[in-house]
């Protein structure tokens, strides 16, 4: 059995969507390890743009709204496969019926990724932005929070710490 993993804040989705959007498949960008927790924290495209924006993204020329998913108490970590870019991958998540826990699995062409976790999972730095022809994401960002529109125009480095270990 296949479910919604249990979100932890999904309010800057359903703001923007009026409800959870469907996570059954999205476009892995990036992936963070941290022995805090232990956690895995996805960046991820949702596969759909929402059908109104709030008033700071409109007249944006946005088409995409990344986030992170945030992962905690991990274990049983699986990285077979992640040549990026990858196109959009299917998700799931499958209750093991103790302590609340989880299996997670993300699999399509260039990622094949597993691992289990705590049943929650937080969601943060939502953002909008126009995709480049080459399906790259390096451009402007418009963030949802007014703490990451005012801190970054654009994703930031591997090496910001704050940014992709911090939901």
């Amino acid at each position: 059995m296949t479910t919604v993993p249990a979100l932890v804040n999904p309010a800057d989705l359903v703001r923007l969507y009026g409800e959870v959007p469907p996570l059954g498949t999205f476009r892995p960008r990036s992936l963070n390890l941290s022995w805090r927790g232990p956690t895995v924290t996805l960046r991820v495209d949702l596969s759909t743009f929402p059908a109104t924006v709030p008033p700071e993204w409109e007249g944006a020329d946005a088409d995409t709204v990344q986030c992170h998913l945030q992962f905690i108490a991990v274990e049983d970590f699986v990285l077979e496969e992640w040549e990026p870019p990858v196109p959009f991958a299917s998700f799931t998540a499958e209750p093991l019926g103790r302590d609340r826990r989880m299996r997670v699995r993300v699999r399509g062409a260039g990622v094949d990724l597993g691992f289990t976790g705590h049943e929650s999972v937080h969601v943060g730095h939502v953002s909008a932005f126009r995709i480049a022809s080459d399906g790259t994401d390096g451009g402007r960002h418009l963030f949802q929070r007014p703490l990451g529109r005012r801190l970054h125009e654009t994703v930031p480095g591997p090496e910001e710490k704050t940014f992709h270990e911090r939901v």
